[in-house]
């Protein structure tokens, strides 16, 4: 009986372990009404399969049906100063940024999965933290399903998102969506544009900021666990370097956002007469933003990072100076009682240089410099073409190639 019950208890155990287990595989993006309703939709698997039906239908809603409406009034005699398919910005919008957005989700879920997993597999949440950490996880989860907030996202794509847009620049001669006298006087193709193709892609793009919240707000919480960081870690981060590492799940977030740029930049360009070079610190600007948006949660763990660093530096400090001073004792003043050659103390000293200068060299922030680039290269890329409004095609690939190699 008393082997019954304890085979019983490690199949419970077993069990509850499992489940643990699948809870800790978070994802940030498997979840939330949106979610389901393509899963019963056929519009995606459990994990994000079906992508490119996806991305075919959502941007065939947001776009098809104003190129439709658009080629409709052109061919009834519309007149307009920058017909539909000459218009970069929309197209920007709807044929790059919308399809990267939509990608980028497959990104995020096979990069930042694996990434929370990593805290318990490397120990660095420690046993009696665990209860916390899976409670950050829940709270995560919970966020990220509620049918509330993303209510509100829609409630807000139609409120601030169409004030906003009432509030431009207004219309002082026709396009292919609007007519002169007012930004409601709207065309067909402008009803759509306005109560369908743009709230899509804004709602999209508020639940992407709010999976950012999300992903921020997880990582302060695990940030305040006591966590088991070694400073001589090889990646000179006390063993978060993967942190960095999945940060460039954003990357298609990056370039939706430079894309919707680079198409409102293209617009200024070629239709109203500005110079690319009058956007250099506006793009400069914008690249430096989004990529420190991407980052920034990062710096949760430099306190964390700093504090394990001078502790290391004072454990390894007081080892070296207790090792070189027997060090000394031994070798320097009486070197002829023992032959150096082949000796283990030398080699000893040596590891022991490496590992203290490891610590040394040990950063506040676990990111490296190609964990940026790639980023910044991520938002830059859509801008690259704009530039052939300035240089030829050859000129512009010498300078790549000078820049990247």
């Amino acid at each position: 009986m008393a082997a019954v019950d304890e085979v019983s208890n490690q199949g419970s155990t077993g069990i509850s372990d499992h489940f643990r287990g699948a809870e800790r595989d978070f994802s940030l993006v498997l979840g939330g009404p949106l979610f389901q309703l393509f899963r019963r939709s056929r519009l995606s698997g459990d994990a994000l399969e079906l992508l490119y039906r996806r991305v075919i239908v959502i941007t065939a809603i947001a776009w098809v049906p104003l190129l439709l409406l658009a080629l409709w009034e052109h061919f009834a005699g519309r007149v307009v100063a920058v017909p539909f398919v000459r218009d970069v910005e929309v197209h920007a919008r709807f044929l790059v940024a919308l399809p990267a957005l939509i990608f980028g989700e497959l990104i995020v879920h096979a990069r930042l999965t694996p990434a929370v997993r990593r805290f318990v597999e490397r120990r660095i949440v420690t046993p009696e933290d665990l209860p916390r950490f899976d409670r950050a996880i829940e709270s995560a989860v919970r966020l990220r399903d509620s049918v509330v907030v993303e209510i509100g996202l829609i409630v807000l794509v139609y409120t601030l998102g169409l004030w906003l847009w009432g509030n431009r620049i207004p219309i002082n001669s026709a396009t292919w969506y609007a007519n002169p006298g007012g930004r409601w006087h709207l065309t067909a193709a402008g009803y759509w544009y306005v109560f369908a193709s743009i709230p899509i892609v804004q709602f999209i793009l508020l639940r992407w900021y709010l999976r950012l919240f999300i992903w921020f707000r997880f990582l302060w919480q695990v940030s305040r666990l006591n966590l088991h960081l070694v400073p001589t870690h090889p990646d000179r981060c006390a063993g978060l370097a993967f942190l960095g590492k999945a940060s460039w799940a954003y990357g298609p977030l990056l370039f939706a956002q430079g894309a919707m740029m680079a198409g409102i930049t293209a617009s200024r360009v070629l239709y109203h007469g500005q110079k690319l070079m009058s956007f250099k610190m506006q793009t400069a600007g914008f690249i430096v933003f989004f990529v420190f948006a991407a980052l920034c949660p990062l710096l949760m763990f430099t306190p964390k990072l700093a504090a394990a660093k001078r502790r290391g530096l004072a454990q390894y400090g007081q080892i070296a100076q207790d090792y070189v001073d027997e060090f000394e004792q031994k070798w320097v003043g009486h070197s002829e009682s023992e032959e150096l050659l082949g000796s283990g103390d030398i080699q000893s000293l040596a590891d022991l240089g490496n590992s203290y200068s490891v610590v040394g060299e040990m950063r506040a922030l676990p990111v490296k410099l190609d964990d940026i680039t790639r980023l910044a290269m991520a938002t830059a890329a859509p801008f690259v073409p704009l530039l052939l409004t300035v240089f030829s095609f050859e000129e512009l690939v010498g300078r790549l190639v000078k820049i990247l190699f």
